[in-house]
């Protein structure tokens, strides 16, 4: 299916999404009771620092992810894993609330930001034809990621301490990514694509839109309305979910057993979804991106039974696997690949925004007062008013042609 260099670049994008895991919720979350332990602070605390670190990588990434445009790409995918491997020998550090906060802006940066934007940009910016099932196989790398670490880190916490797990992730990245990206992408460079047949039109025939051209374009909010839905929800709920379990009277281990039918149904998703997106654009396929989520806040608010809480998260599973192709195939196909760098990394930092914007909201809407349903209706609103609106500019999404 795919020729010798394609077959790298996929390699690559699989291996930097895997190792971006570092940096996200679901690994960081597995040394929450270790570091509040450690440091002596309460959930509230962790989680205010946590929110409060997130958006102010969000910030930075949106400067420093642009350079992915003017700098070779094996030469940015080495300052990113020297980064990595710093942030995660930092974090094995933590001894007060300031290291605390340092370490997780370094590793929501370098993990979560960097390597996930290195990955899918260097994907987006290389295949023209074959862009979703390049990205879709890329993602895959999370998904991976998502089903082998959480089971290994738990074995290996009952055997050495949480410190010594950050130092040997440091060296491992330090060790690993260098070589495998030396030998994967070294002849990369700005020019290199996937080869297309001369019927079709290529990437360079459209029009390269640069950063502040496309923050002058009405499409480009109500793009964005609809794909930071996802993040800030599923974080609320990945972050919040004992509040939920036991508003609904679920039980201990519901929640965390749905979340088996939550990644199958993200990963079978997110294969079909590279198809589909090769044969009628992501353009096309965005409008339905976010209603397995809308209809996932609709079950939450009507149904109480814990058999719900398996087509919850499996509902929220499916956007899950649409929203990580789509997130970066859209932008490649609308605005062109040669400033794609400086515009994905807006709205990757946007994204990173958007889940400590979830945290804090669901955070406050429960101190509030608030009850799950309520917290629900408010997210079906957000989702159904940016459904609405896409769905006016639905054909005004193609790109321009020179």
């Amino acid at each position: 299916m795919f020729k010798s260099l394609s077959l790298k670049v996929i390699i690559f994008g699989f291996i930097f999404t895997f190792f971006s895991s570092f940096g996200q919720s679901f690994f960081l979350g597995l040394f929450n009771s270790s570091i509040r332990d450690t440091l002596s602070i309460t959930q509230g605390q962790f989680g205010s620092i946590y929110a409060t670190a997130t958006l102010l990588s969000s910030f930075l990434l949106i400067w420093v992810g642009k350079k992915i445009d003017d700098i070779n790409i094996f030469k940015f995918a080495f300052f990113v894993t020297l980064l990595l491997s710093f942030s995660c020998f930092f974090f094995s550090k933590i001894s007060s609330v300031t290291f605390l906060f340092v370490a997780i802006f370094l590793m929501r940066f370098s993990g979560q930001g960097m390597m996930s934007h290195t990955a899918t940009t260097t994907i987006s910016r290389y295949f023209t034809k074959s862009r979703g099932k390049a990205l879709s196989t890329g993602w895959f790398g999370l998904s991976t990621a998502e089903f082998i670490l959480p089971v290994l880190i738990v074995y290996l916490l009952t055997i050495t301490s949480w410190q010594n797990i950050w130092i040997s992730v440091s060296i491992l990245v330090l060790i690993f990514l260098p070589i495998t990206s030396f030998i994967l992408i070294k002849n990369l460079n700005f020019d290199s694509r996937e080869e297309v047949k001369e019927t079709e039109h290529k990437e360079k025939d459209i029009f390269q839109w640069k950063r502040i051209e496309v923050l002058k374009d009405y499409r480009f909010y109500i793009i964005c309305l609809n794909m930071l839905a996802m993040p800030w929800i599923a974080t609320g709920v990945f972050v919040y979910q004992s509040f939920i379990t036991e508003s609904k009277d679920w039980g201990t281990f519901v929640i965390a057993q749905s979340f088996m039918v939550y990644s199958i149904l993200s990963v079978v998703t997110l294969l079909i979804s590279g198809f589909l997106i090769d044969k009628f654009t992501s353009r096309k396929l965005l409008i339905f991106m976010n209603i397995p989520l809308l209809l996932s806040t609709l079950v939450l608010i009507f149904f109480d039974s814990s058999i719900t809480s398996f087509i919850f998260l499996g509902l929220i599973g499916i956007s899950n696997g649409l929203a990580n192709v789509l997130g970066s195939s859209t932008w490649a196909e609308i605005y062109g690949v040669k400033h794609i760098g400086s515009i994905k990394a807006l709205s990757t930092a946007l994204m990173v925004f958007s889940t400590a914007f979830g945290t804090a909201l669901f955070g406050l809407l429960i101190d509030q007062g608030y009850s799950i349903e309520q917290i629900a209706f408010v997210s079906f609103v957000y989702i159904f008013i940016s459904i609405i609106l896409l769905f006016f500019v639905r054909n005004k999404l193609d790109p321009k042609y020179i």
